[in-house]
């Protein structure tokens, strides 16, 4: 079995310079997510991927084409506490450190402003901000006392604008993840734990194939500077590097990925 088109990038080569590390990528198991489970293993990290979907190790390995030793697989609620506590204790207990932490899940539903619900509007800010909150503040104990840690939540050009494609409680949410990204890049510089944001585009991925057709999506980019749609492997080589040492003097920030459809 392989992984989504757009996961693998045409010219990276396998580098070693998260060997040693250990990640966790909530929502990696399709999409950006995925892609950047496979961006941090091919640079030499371990990595856990956290969500509801979560498949198999033996299944993920073969997405990815990679060791099965070298990423693990918990079906996670990131916005139950009690299941982000005992899957971030069972790491630790196992790899003794936590280094990474990319909060990748979300949900985007493109329910107009009138029609959006109590329930609803409750979920998204659940799963977009409250899911980043809960395991920001888990993973923070393990990297303070390692003295380092990388922090990468995704936001989207919908924190900075508003959603083309997902609702107003979208982005709300991901206006969310901003602030939370800027609090935290502030408390936990001085710890050696950078916090940054990706801000991604229109991007292929099933989400955005499932709120926007295919001729729908195609159209939406003509218009950007670069006239296509973004694929996976390109936010996840922005985050990889984040998540390096390379990044290590870059923090607070809220780093667009969208082809120049906004410059600000």
């Amino acid at each position: 079995m392989t992984a989504d088109v757009g996961l693998h990038a045409p010219t990276s080569a396998d580098s070693t310079e998260l060997e040693g590390r250990v990640a966790i990528v909530t929502g990696g198991a399709s999409g950006m997510g995925l892609a950047t489970v496979h961006a941090l293993v091919r640079r030499g990290a371990t990595v856990a991927v956290l969500d509801l979907s979560a498949p198999g190790r033996a299944e993920l390995a073969s997405m990815l084409d990679v060791p099965a030793d070298r990423v693990q697989s918990l079906a996670v609620d990131v916005t139950n506490g009690e299941q982000v506590d005992r899957a971030f204790a069972s790491l630790l207990a196992e790899h003794s450190r936590l280094d990474i932490l990319v909060n990748a899940a979300g949900i985007a539903p493109a329910t107009s402003f009138e029609d959006i619900t109590d329930d609803e509007w409750c979920r998204v800010l659940a799963v977009n901000v409250n899911g980043t909150f809960l395991c920001c503040q888990r993973v923070l104990p393990a990297m303070r006392y390692g003295r380092w840690g990388r922090i990468v939540n995704f936001s989207s050009t919908a924190g900075k604008t508003i959603s083309t494609v997902g609702g107003a409680h979208y982005t709300t949410a991901k206006h969310g993840v901003l602030g939370l990204t800027r609090h935290l890049a502030t408390a936990c510089g001085p710890d050696g734990v950078t916090v940054n944001a990706v801000c991604p585009g229109l991007i292929d991925t099933p989400m955005a194939r499932g709120l926007l057709p295919d001729a729908s999506l195609e159209r939406a980019t003509r218009s950007f500077p670069v006239p296509r749609v973004g694929l996976p492997w390109e936010v996840a080589e922005l985050v990889a590097f984040l998540a390096s040492d390379r990044a290590a003097y870059i923090t607070g920030a809220a780093v667009d990925i969208n082809g120049g459809d906004l410059i600000v």
